[in-house]
């Protein structure tokens, strides 16, 4: 079932345990983000108020003692968005409690899929979807998802990720 655009609101409002993304594409292409990433490219200052909606979002989620986990598929060389992701946007989010795991999948790709998705509280899965250039195009609700599947996928890609503090860019592993 396709959401409508307010859709993150409803379900990281709800959730009452635990929500983990599994983030596969390379380079994502958010409006919102594309003047951070030109100001980055050209060697500029991070804004102090970088990504502060989300890390906010984040920190309330922690305090109230839900998690949030995610798993990046990356790999090399790193895209110019992974490398902006990498200096101004995962260190904030991972400095708010966000569980961050950098998963290398250059020579292996673990069985994971080229899908991403959102597993809230282990019970419910929203589908993400992106146009060949990564602009956002909806998400959807998964009805009657096979949760083995989905948990299984993010076990993978769990055992298989290095939290970001530990995660070494250059080579892709643990530092």
């Amino acid at each position: 079932m396709r959401l409508g655009a307010e859709w993150g609101q409803k379900y990281f409002d709800e959730f009452t345990a635990s929500a983990f993304r599994l983030e596969v594409r390379q380079s994502y292409s958010m409006p919102s983000e594309q003047a951070n990433i030109e100001l980055f490219l050209a060697g500029g200052r991070k804004p102090a108020e970088h990504n502060a909606a989300w890390r906010g979002r984040i920190a309330a989620i922690v305090a109230s003692g839900r998690c949030v986990q995610r798993a990046k598929l990356i790999r090399h060389p790193l895209t110019d968005y992974l490398r902006y992701q990498r200096a101004w946007s995962i260190p904030g989010n991972v400095a708010a409690g966000e569980d961050y795991r950098m998963v290398d999948v250059t020579e292996q790709d673990w069985g994971l899929p080229a899908q991403d998705f959102w597993l809230f509280d282990d019970t419910t899965v929203v589908h993400l979807d992106y146009q060949s250039d990564g602009t956002f195009a909806g998400a959807e609700l998964v009805e009657d998802p096979d949760l083995r599947k989905y948990r299984g996928w993010r076990d993978l890609a769990i055992s298989h990720g290095v939290p970001f503090g530990e995660w070494d860019a250059g080579a892709g592993s643990a530092g």
